[in-house]
C-alpha cells in the first residue's frame, strides 16, 4: 500500500485538548523538540523543501535540513506562504503517486524522512526529472490559489486584468477575480530554484530545467471563466475571469511529457545542455530531460532507492506496465482469492443523496513473487 504524504505525522497532534494548562505546555514542549531532533539527525540532501509538507505549520525555517540562505529567509519573511507550500506539497505527491500507481515505481515516499523519496532522487534519471517538475507545478499552483482565496498578505486576485478583451465568442469585459498565476510563479522560481543556482553542474541546470517546465505546465492550463450579462440570462454583457485548471490536468501533461523525456548531456562550457541523441532535431525548451538512465526498479536496491515489485498487485488480463509480465519482472506471481466488499445497486434518493447496498464479491488477487537467491547465496 502506498503511502500518502498527507497521512504522515510527527507522533505528536497540536490539536489535542487537555483541561490542564500544564500539561497542554508540556506536550508542546514534548512536540517541539521531536520536531527538531528529527530535522537535526536527518542527513541532508537536496530539495528538502518538500519535507515542509509533512511539518505543516510547526515549519522551523531555522532547522529545516538543506534549505539554502535565500530559502531559510524566504521562509521567515514568509510563513504563511510556507503553509500554502506545504499543502501543495501533499498535492502533488498525491498527483504523482496517481500517475505511476500502475508502474513499478509508483512514486512512493519514505515515513519521517525528509529527503520523501529516498535515494531514488539522488540519481539523474527520468523520475527525478517528473518529480522536480511536478513539485515545481505544485508550489506554483498552491500560491495561485491561495492569492485568490485571500489567504496570503503578501498577494490577491490579478490586478492587470482590466478593460475588455476578446475571444472566438466574442467582446467580454475583464471582472472577478482572475488567478494570480504570474505571482505564483514568480514566488516558486525565488523558492524552489535558489539551491540549484548555488551550483553549476549538469544536475543543477537539469533540476533548473524541468523545474521551469512544472511552472509553465500550470500556466499553460489557466481557463477562461464567464458570467453572462442580459436579458432572461442571454451573453450580451461577459464578464470574464482567468482561473486555475484541475491540477490532474497539470499531472496528466507531466507524465506524458515524463514518457518523452529527452536524454542530455552538459555542454563544456557548463551553459547548457546537448541531446544525446544526434538525430533529435527537436527543441528541449518545454520537455523533461534526464541525465542518467533510470534503473529497471525489479528488486530492491538501496543505493539506488529502488523497493522492488515483490508483493506488488499485478493485473494478469493487462498488456500493460501494470501486467503481471511487466511489474514482476518475469519472476512470476501469486494468486490468493479474497473477498472484497464494494458499494452496488446504487440509486438516487429525492434530494439529494446516493444510496448504495454493500455487496460481497470473490476475487483473485496476483502479487509478484520475490526475487529468488540463489542457492550457493545461503
Amino acid at each position: 500500500m502506498l503511502k500518502r504524504q498527507g497521512q504522515r505525522t510527527s507522533g505528536c497532534s497540536t490539536e489535542v485538548k487537555t483541561d490542564s494548562l500544564f500539561l497542554s505546555k508540556r506536550t508542546s514542549r514534548i512536540c517541539f523538540t521531536f520536531t527538531l531532533l528529527l530535522l537535526m539527525f536527518t542527513p541532508r540532501v537536496d530539495s528538502s523543501w518538500w519535507y515542509i509538507g509533512a511539518l505543516g505549520a510547526r515549519v522551523i525555517c531555522d532547522n529545516i535540513p538543506g534549505l539554502v540562505n535565500k530559502q531559510r529567509q524566504l521562509c521567515q519573511r514568509h510563513p504563511d506562504l510556507m503553509q500554502s507550500i506545504g499543502d501543495g506539497a501533499k498535492e502533488w505527491i498525491r498527483e504523482c503517486q496517481h500517475q505511476f500507481r500502475q508502474h513499478r515505481w509508483n512514486c512512493s515516499t519514505l515515513e519521517r524522512d525528509h529527503t520523501v523519496f529516498g535515494r531514488v532522487m539522488l540519481r539523474s534519471s527520468r523520475e527525478a526529472a517528473f518529480v522536480y517538475a511536478i513539485s515545481s507545478a505544485g508550489v506554483v499552483y498552491a500560491i495561485t490559489k491561495a492569492c485568490s482565496q485571500g489567504e496570503l498578505k503578501i498577494c490577491g486576485c490579478d490586478g492587470q486584468k482590466r478593460g475588455r478583451a476578446s475571444d472566438e465568442k466574442g467582446d467580454f469585459d475583464w471582472g472577478g477575480c482572475s488567478d494570480n498565476i504570474n505571482y505564483g510563479i514568480k514566488f516558486a522560481k525565488d523558492f524552489v530554484d535558489a539551491r540549484e543556482r548555488m551550483v553549476k553542474d549538469a544536475r543543477a541546470l537539469m533540476n533548473l530545467h524541468n523545474n521551469r517546465c512544472g511552472r509553465m505546465a500550470v500556466k499553460r492550463f489557466m481557463k477562461l471563466e464567464c458570467k453572462c450579462h442580459g436579458v432572461s440570462g442571454s451573453c450580451a454583457v461577459r464578464t470574464c475571469w482567468l482561473a486555475l485548471s484541475d491540477f490532474r490536468r497539470t499531472g496528466d501533461y507531466l507524465r506524458k511529457k515524463y514518457n518523452t523525456a529527452i536524454e542530455v548531456t552538459m555542454n563544456q562550457d557548463g551553459t547548457g545542455f546537448t541531446v544525446a541523441d544526434q538525430d533529435f532535431k527537436g527543441s528541449t525548451k518545454n520537455e523533461l530531460v534526464y541525465v542518467e538512465n533510470s534503473p529497471d526498479y525489479c528488486l530492491t536496491d538501496r543505493s539506488a532507492g529502488s523497493l522492488g515489485t515483490a508483493g506488488r498487485e499485478c493485473d494478469k488480463s493487462s498488456r500493460g506496465p501494470d501486467s503481471c509480465e511487466v511489474m514482476c519482472c518475469g519472476r512470476g506471481y501469486d494468486t490468493m482469492r479474497v473477498q472484497r466488499v464494494t458499494k452496488c445497486e446504487c440509486k438516487f434518493k429525492w434530494c439529494c443523496a446516493v444510496e448504495c447496498q454493500d455487496c460481497e464479491d470473490t476475487v483473485d488477487v496476483h502479487t509478484c513473487k520475490p526475487h529468488k537467491r540463489p542457492d550457493w547465496l545461503d
